[in-house]
């Protein structure tokens, strides 16, 4: 369902950006008629094969990662994006690498995975996507302030309460009760409830961080 997904909108977006580059002579050219129609329907049919070609690496790419171990199936990574970068199967290989890399404990080569991402991809929600989980890596890397400096610039209302509740995550790993109540509490309000809901965060876990920081944390035992 997610090739399919992908292979769909891949095509609608690579037909847009080839109109953007081509306009002048699609203007130039109409009066070649069906010479024009048929050129179009050969770059349609090549824009299909690229996509079936990159959907067949991706896959590849995920097999020989459940199969062959992380580093065969991180060696496919680079060779997908390297032929296949006008693509979102480029985003998603670089995705996939960098949750490996984060189960590895390589929180560098994931960041700067999550960066190519956030930074060159051509869909604004992969974008986001990666921007997110690069907030994660930098927070669990120890760079907090780096971590909220992403989040200042994700600030989309569809997802408000997402944003709010990781803001609170990072704030709490840094140490900022007080900050990180207001943002779990910011994320409660955003998300809302019952069939309002917008289902991107977990209500019930959500309650419990508010309800654990709403408690005075204990005091300092008095050196004896």
């Amino acid at each position: 369902m997610v090739d399919e997904y992908l292979d769909e909108r891949e095509q609608a977006e690579q037909i847009k950006n080839w109109f953007k580059e081509n306009w002048l002579w699609l203007v130039a050219g109409v009066g070649l008629g069906l010479g024009g129609l048929f050129g179009f329907r050969a770059w349609d049919g090549h824009l299909d094969r690229k996509s079936q070609e990159a959907a067949a690496q991706f896959g590849q790419m995920l097999e020989t990662l459940d199969s062959q171990g992380r580093e065969a199936g991180l060696a496919l990574v680079d060779p997908l994006v390297e032929k296949y970068g006008r693509t979102p199967y480029a985003d998603q290989a670089r995705l996939v690498a960098a949750r490996v890399h984060v189960e590895a404990g390589e929180l560098d080569a994931a960041a700067a995975r999550l960066r190519q991402v956030m930074d060159g991809s051509k869909d604004p929600e992969l974008a986001l996507v990666a921007r997110l989980r690069l907030a994660r890596v930098e927070s669990a890397a120890g760079r907090h302030d780096a971590a909220l400096g992403l989040l200042a610039q994700a600030e989309t209302p569809a997802i408000a309460g997402r944003v709010n509740e990781l803001r609170g995550d990072i704030l709490f790993a840094k140490g900022d009760r007080a900050g990180a109540l207001a943002a779990y509490q910011k994320a409660r309000d955003s998300a809302g409830t019952g069939e309002q809901a917008d289902g991107l965060v977990d209500l019930e876990t959500l309650a419990l961080k508010i309800g654990e920081l709403s408690t005075p944390a204990p005091a300092p035992a008095a050196a004896e």
